[in-house]
């Protein structure tokens, strides 16, 4: 009798963990998704606009890895397919994903991944943080890139390779650098503090 009661007791102390648990992912996912948006706002209007954007997904998928740091991404996104301003420019709905830097806002996603599984099989070391990041800013760069070729060529009679390179990647470089050294760092000493 006692001992189905304590089995009984530990099974009902496994699903209160378990459900603790699901309620703190869904907190951090909506935290992070909202630390997104906020980034999102920060930026310098340019042809490609200079946001904080890549910094917050950098961070969501380093802190929170590859399944939660994704599903972050995917808020945000979804969010703004829905029509909340959340994209740079308090823009938001289908047309701002379709139109020419649409692929950098779906680049993130692809971001989340490679940062999230790294950090998830290397650790928050400062050295797979910055490769992680560097390595998932270039697909970024490379599907929005190539997005905005297909988007603004077929607008205008075509776009060269190095002429998309030059207005939407060469003017981002010291600055996307920037955040990726700000980025490693605060989450690595994040990671000595809290764990997420």
């Amino acid at each position: 009798m006692e001992n189905t009661e304590i089995k009984q007791k530990t099974t009902e102390n496994k699903s209160k963990r378990n459900i603790n648990s699901h309620i703190l992912d869904i907190v951090y996912i909506a935290m992070f998704a909202a630390i997104i948006t906020v980034c999102s706002q920060i930026s310098i209007p340019t042809t490609i606009p200079f946001t904080l954007q890549t910094f917050a997904v950098f961070a969501a998928a380093a802190m929170l890895g590859l399944k939660r740091g994704t599903l972050s991404v995917l808020v945000y996104i979804l969010l703004g397919i829905i029509g909340i301003p959340v994209f740079a420019g308090f823009s938001g709905g289908i047309g701002t994903l379709m139109g020419a830097t649409g692929g950098y806002i779906i680049g993130f996603i692809f971001t989340a991944v490679i940062v999230g599984f790294m950090t998830d099989k290397l650790g928050r070391k400062l050295w797979v943080l910055a490769v992680s990041m560097v390595l998932g800013l270039l697909i970024c760069y490379a599907f929005g890139t190539a997005w905005f070729m297909v988007v603004y060529g077929s607008a205008n009679g075509g776009i060269d390779l190095l002429t998309a390179l030059s207005w939407c990647v060469t003017p981002y470089l010291i600055f996307d650098a920037a955040k990726i050294v700000c980025a490693s760092i605060l989450v690595n000493r994040l990671d000595k503090i809290i764990k997420l």
